[in-house]
């Protein structure tokens, strides 16, 4: 009898030991597949209605800091990028949780299509609504559009394909695609806006010097523009053919001698389609 209860005891030890291995096996093994949790990747990201909150609250913005990346975007913009790759050590995600560059962006933009409607318009009921198709149209509903289809391009066809099934998969992120946009926006603002306000009396003459600046500086601020582009996802590591963004370079460079021969100005067909009256 007391060499069956041994064995007995001995039994009910080895099962459960044996669904203790079982419980850490389960445990250890990985339950994911490509890198792709099911309860992290159900879960609402809250960085964009924390974005928008943070739009009505100045103290909350670092001015001084997008001051610095307007003024480098236009010298430098590699250093930009570069800080971009220490926001995503520090904050664990690419894109900015500051609005300022936005909020300030939009400020400067209302200012200079202010002066252009001080200059070239004569109605102040068609002078808000220049400012607001500009505002809303050429900065805000385009940049949507075109980060929007950035976003769609990168995250389907310019990714890497992850060699390991348990690595975790990487995505373009579409505030970030908005942030590439914007940064590629402000040197075309400063070309296409401030300084072109300045050179706007010569620009807007009729003549084969004015059909060239005006070409020279809209082909310089296009392709800067999609030069930018190509820096800001290129800086991504899980990207690859980045260079895609560089192609439409090209198409400028292609199109902006025959605009000059067959003398188109650039600068007069922008300004008529808000200042007919006065051009």
């Amino acid at each position: 009898e007391r060499e069956r209860e041994r064995e007995s005891n001995s039994n009910c030890e080895a099962t459960k030991r044996g669904r203790e291995r079982s419980i850490l096996r389960s445990k250890m093994l990985p339950t994911t597949s490509k890198g792709r949790s099911p309860s992290t990747s159900r879960q609402p990201n809250p960085v964009f209605p924390y974005y928008l909150r943070r739009i009505i609250k100045w103290q909350q913005m670092d001015i001084e800091y997008t001051f610095w990346q307007m003024l480098h975007l236009c010298t430098s913009p590699k250093v930009v990028y570069q800080h971009t790759k220490y926001h995503k050590q520090t904050k664990n995600q690419w894109a900015r949780d500051d609005p300022a560059f936005v909020v300030i962006c939009s400020l400067l933009l209302a200012v200079s299509t202010l002066a252009y409607c001080v200059a070239y318009d004569h109605s102040t009921g068609h002078a808000v609504y220049v400012v607001l198709s500009v505002l809303l149209f050429h900065f805000l509903l385009t940049g949507v559009v075109l980060a929007t289809c950035c976003w769609f391009l990168t995250n389907n066809y310019l990714r890497e394909e992850v060699p390991n099934s348990y690595v975790v998969e990487q995505r373009v992120e579409w505030l970030y695609a908005f942030d590439v946009h914007c940064n590629s926006f402000f040197p075309m603002f400063v070309l296409l806006y401030v300084i072109h306000y300045f050179l706007s009396p010569l620009l807007l003459a009729h003549g084969f010097i004015p059909v060239l600046l005006s070409n020279l500086l809209f082909m310089v601020a296009v392709s800067y523009y999609h030069y930018l582009n190509f820096l800001g996802y290129d800086v991504l590591p899980f990207l690859e053919r980045t260079t895609f963004f560089l192609y439409p370079i090209g198409l400028v460079i292609i199109l902006s001698p025959i605009f000059i021969l067959s003398g188109f100005n650039p600068s007069r067909y922008v300004m008529n389609l808000y200042f007919s009256q006065r051009l």
